[in-house]
């Protein structure tokens, strides 16, 4: 679907503020409700809009440390590796990736005994990965969810 900068500018206020009624964004676009609603409609329909969703600030509910790894598979079981450190509560994002690592993760826990539980108890048992290497996250400057248009 191509898209023309409306639909942008609609993007652009739904990034910052996915709540933002057609209404409000009709009147910052100089639109009417109905046609921002049909513009919004259509991006999800064509798959520009994945989904609407909340931001949870990890460490307001607990989870303290953020950790991200390297892991190197081993090619048979990249998959099933994959899937099952996907599947896996603490791992809020993995990603196949190229260069010398196979899968980028990124793991919120509670605190450093979660951390040391998640890498000997469920990191290591998962069978074909080979490398293990992490680095825990001390300051957040910027996080961004989707595409900022």
């Amino acid at each position: 679907m191509k898209i023309d900068e409306t639909d942008r500018n609609i993007l652009s206020l739904l990034t910052g503020n996915g709540r933002m009624s057609y209404a409000d964004i009709g009147k910052e676009l100089n639109l009417s409700r109905v046609a921002v609603r049909e513009r919004v409609h259509r991006m999800e329909e064509t798959g520009v809009i994945e989904k609407f969703s909340v931001v949870i600030n990890s460490e307001a509910v607990g989870k303290k440390v953020s950790a991200f790894f390297e892991v190197d598979c081993e090619p048979a079981f990249l998959v099933s590796v994959a899937e099952s450190l996907a599947n896996n509560p603490s791992v809020a994002s993995c990603y196949q990736m190229t260069g010398p690592s196979t899968l980028h993760m990124h793991v919120l826990v509670e605190d450093f005994a979660s951390l040391e539980k998640f890498i000997n108890n469920e990191l290591y048992a998962v069978e074909g990965i080979s490398r293990v290497e992490s680095q825990i996250m001390l300051r957040r400057f910027k996080s961004r969810t989707g595409l900022k248009l």
